[in-house]
C-alpha cells in the first residue's frame, strides 16, 4: 500500500470520528453543553495518544461517543468543564482498559466511570483515576469482582453484603 493511500485513509478515519463526536451534540446540547469542531478534533487526538500510549489499537470511533452519552447528563458536568473532562476520560478509560487486562468489556467500564464520577468522586476525574478506578483495576487483577470491598468481608474472606 502507498504512502498516499495510507495518509489518505488516516485522513478520512480522522474525519469520520470528528463528525461522529460532533453528532453527539445533538444529545448533549439538551445538557448545555456542546463541542465545536475544534474541541472533536482536539478529542479524538487525545483517543489517538491515549491508544498510542498504552499499546492499543482501535477501529472505528472508538469510546468517545460512548463517553460522552454516558457523562453529559452528569450534574458535575458544566460547559466550562466539559471538553477538559471529556479529554481525562478518554485518558483514564484507555489506561484502566490496561489495567483491567481487558476483562471488563467498555461499556461496563464507562459505567463504572460513570457511576463513581457522579457518586463518590463528586466531578472529579482526579478522585475517579486515583480511587475508584485504580480499585477496580486491583480487584481485577487479583481475580476478585470489580466491586469487591475488603471492608465487607468477614473472616473468611467472603463478601458480606447483609446489610
Amino acid at each position: 500500500m502507498s504512502f498516499e493511500l495510507i495518509k489518505l485513509s488516516s485522513e478520512i478515519a480522522e474525519k469520520q470520528a470528528v463528525s461522529s463526536i460532533l453528532d453527539c451534540n445533538r444529545y448533549s446540547e439538551r445538557y448545555g453543553l456542546q463541542l465545536s469542531e475544534k474541541a472533536a478534533v482536539a478529542l479524538n487526538k487525545t483517543r489517538m495518544k491515549a491508544l498510542n500510549a498504552n499499546g492499543r489499537i482501535e477501529f472505528g470511533g472508538g469510546a468517545i461517543d460512548k463517553l460522552i452519552y454516558a457523562f453529559c447528563d452528569s450534574p458535575y458536568m458544566e460547559e466550562q468543564n466539559y471538553e477538559s473532562n471529556l479529554h481525562d476520560l478518554i485518558e483514564a478509560f484507555y489506561y484502566y482498559k490496561n489495567e483491567t487486562l481487558d476483562m471488563i468489556s467498555d461499556d461496563d467500564l464507562i459505567e463504572i466511570m460513570r457511576v463513581a464520577f457522579n457518586g463518590d468522586c463528586r466531578g472529579s476525574v482526579e478522585m475517579l483515576v486515583e480511587t475508584a478506578l485504580e480499585k477496580v483495576a486491583r480487584n481485577i487483577r487479583n481475580g476478585r469482582a470489580p466491586d469487591y470491598n475488603e471492608e465487607l468481608c468477614d473472616s473468611t474472606g467472603e463478601q458480606d453484603n447483609d446489610d
